[in-house]
């Protein structure tokens, strides 16, 4: 079988998929307003996706085991692809957020099933190849998301967000049917059903979900709902571990953290992840809220970053068999940093070049990133481990991405609150810069033709207006940096990975 027929049969489910995590939320207030919901209830249309997608990706080795590689991926699709149907022809909200816990469900499975295929399919030595085509859509689909559910809700409906998943979901199928084999490894008879690992599985995840998401929105630790669900989700995850380790048929392979590269690996890519997802959310917050940039052109800004990582992810991967891959990973953690540092210096008179390409500097070093990191990571694992291995590593990618978010909008919130409290000792008449400040409007206001008994309140009103915007600069400052502190960190784990066995073979001509 023709190895790109199989990665393009893969990826393609893949790829929308990973479009739907961020599609809606350029739609949310179109849904809102469409189906009569709150703000807070509406929210719930992102979080129950995300939630029902990371209980499902640690379990995809174990199910793919239990039902067969192909009939799971053939399954997820289907499920992936109606419910995608019932998400656009939903009659309210609550019917929205049921069908898209089913959406979630669906498309859990693709990403790690997708990427163990892929690594099965191509030689050893073309691994950084097979991971470009992977990181495509990887690192692309949180891209396109916004762009593509922006244009089709303003110029259709938020339906077609959805309805568009259809027809590319039955093109999938057929392929799937046609192109994708079982391996003769795979399938096991007669695996007993761990029952509590699952459970607790499932509750850890979902608890642990929601908290990142409505974290920030509840007050973190304030509410007594988070409280709650912190407790629920940190008890459930050290028993699911301890189950885990000590069950005769566990659902997930812990185990395989017992290799230090594998490790090691995983805590790169969950702080890549972090990196990514934190800076693509600061970004267009940054564009929209400070700088006055529409939604579309705040994507603009976003876009030449997933064009750069598309031309670097094939370089790559070609240079992974032919220089020392912890070379080029080093390179990706640094270029990634620094891209996030230029950020941390954005202010509030930067211009469209100036935002534009440090976005292109981390699309650049995500893409020399995720190939040596990815071939690295699961170069020690045997194949009949691969689905296993490649769940847990899109679950702490994915786990990155979320954790990424939930930190990020949480430090804007809290330096914020720093930064305008700090600025605001200086509004005082008797500090000289207020008072030069105050004379100037007052004169502008006068020179306007404005009612000179409000000249004072209307001063001091633009003042802090002003005060306002620079302590959420400062913030948003704040954040960048810290972002990329965390990122520059990983670099020692690069020691505990071991040169692939690919990357020491001649290259292919």
């Amino acid at each position: 079988m023709n190895k790109w027929l199989i990665a393009l049969t893969v990826m393609l489910p893949t790829l929308i998929e990973i479009i739907d995590t961020s599609v809606v939320n350029v739609a949310l207030e179109h849904i809102r307003g469409s189906l009569s919901a709150g703000v807070d209830e509406s929210t719930w249309t992102i979080t129950s996706y995300l939630i029902s997608n990371a209980i499902i990706i640690p379990l995809t080795g174990w199910l793919s085991r239990i039902f067969g590689r192909k009939r799971y991926l053939l399954f997820s699709i289907m499920l992936f692809t109606a419910s995608s149907f019932m998400c656009g022809a939903a009659w309210d909200l609550q019917s929205l957020i049921f069908f898209r816990v089913l959406q979630g469900i669906g498309g859990g499975a693709m990403q790690p099933i997708s990427q163990s295929i892929l690594l099965e399919t191509f030689p050893q030595r073309q691994h950084g190849i097979a991971m470009a085509v992977f990181g495509v859509g990887i690192m692309f689909g949180p891209i396109i998301g916004p762009l593509m559910g922006g244009w089709l809700t303003d110029n259709w409906s938020w339906h077609w967000i959805f309805f568009i998943n259809v027809p590319i979901g039955i093109i999938s199928m057929f392929m799937v049917l046609f192109f994708i084999t079982d391996p003769p490894y795979l399938r096991k008879k007669g695996l007993k059903i761990d029952y509590t690992g699952l459970a607790m599985l499932a509750i850890g995840l979902g608890c642990l979900q929601v908290v990142l998401d409505k974290g920030q929105q509840e007050d973190w630790f304030a509410s007594h709902f988070i409280i709650a669900l912190t407790f629920i989700s940190a008890v459930s995850l050290v028993a699911f571990v301890i189950n885990e380790l000590y069950a005769e048929h566990p659902i997930v392979n812990l185990r395989l953290f017992r290799q230090a590269a594998f490790s090691a690996g995983n805590m790169v890519m969950f702080f890549a992840f972090f990196n990514l997802f934190g800076s693509i959310v600061l970004l267009p917050m940054y564009l929209q809220s400070l700088m006055g940039y529409t939604s579309y052109l705040a994507g603009f800004v976003l876009g030449p970053g997933g064009i750069a990582t598309l031309i670097a992810m094939p370089i790559a991967g070609t240079l992974v068999t032919r220089v020392n891959p912890k070379a080029l990973l080093a390179f990706g953690i640094i270029v990634c940093s620094y891209s996030t540092y230029v950020m941390a210096q954005f202010s509030l008179y930067a211009d469209l070049s100036t935002v534009i390409w440090p976005r292109i500097l981390l699309g650049i070093g995500m893409g020399f990133l995720f190939i040596p990191l990815t071939t690295m990571t699961m170069s020690g694992i045997k194949k009949e481990d691969m689905g296993d291995a490649t769940s847990l590593y899109n679950l702490l990618r994915n786990l990155g991405g979320s954790f990424g978010v939930a930190f990020v909008t949480t430090t804007l919130a809290r330096r914020s609150q720093f930064h305008q409290n700090r600025l605001s000792e200086g509004l005082t008449q008797f500090d000289q810069t207020f008072q030069q400040a105050a004379g100037g409007i007052e004169n502008t206001l006068r020179g306007a033709g404005a009612d000179p008994s409000g000249l004072s309140h209307g001063s001091l009103g633009l003042i802090y207006k002003e005060l306002m915007r620079q302590a959420s600069m400062l913030s948003f400052n704040d954040a960048f940096h810290i972002v990329s502190i965390l990122m520059i960190l990983t670099l020692p784990l690069i020691l505990f990975m071991r040169r692939t066995k690919a990357a020491q073979l001649p290259p292919m001509h």
